[in-house]
């Protein structure tokens, strides 16, 4: 099964989460994708079988401005990805509230507009509880690959 994994971050931490998910997924015998500033050319190009998306939190619950022209061209093109299984992984700040993994809830709703199926319930890892968050992210990349075979 082919996986695309899209990253949205800021200082560096979601990309790298999505990068150790590529390896983590790959050596659970899936082909992922990883590109960190990909256009939707190159995503509908890989054709993915199932999408994973790792972003962090910026300002107020919003998408890091690196993920924003790929968001953007998603929404505005809408793939016809309906039925596909999806997964998201947040990270964001716990202190920040209600903004907390907004960037998380926004691809969520992508998600329903596109009719991807979100098949374990999004991850959501607090920066100010983790300084491993590619390793706390492991279980749920194991319920993730597992949900995806299933």
């Amino acid at each position: 099964m082919k996986i695309a994994i899209l990253s949205g971050t800021v200082y560096g931490t979601a990309e790298d989460v999505a990068h150790h998910a590529a390896e983590t997924l790959k050596a659970a015998g899936f082909e992922a994708w990883h590109a960190p500033r990909a256009q939707l050319a190159q995503l509908v190009e890989f054709g993915p079988e199932a999408l994973l998306v790792v972003t962090a939190t910026t300002g107020m619950g919003e998408l890091p401005d690196n993920l924003v022209p790929l968001y953007t061209a998603i929404r505005d093109q809408y793939p016809a990805w309906q039925g596909l299984p999806g997964g998201v992984i947040a990270l964001g700040d716990a202190s920040y509230g209600d903004t907390f993994c907004g960037a998380g809830e926004l691809i969520r709703e992508l998600y329903a507009e596109l009719g991807v199926r979100e098949v374990v319930e999004m991850l959501r890892l607090d920066a100010s509880e983790t300084v491993t968050p590619q390793t706390d992210a492991e279980p749920w990349l194991e319920r993730f690959a597992q949900a995806l075979r299933a």
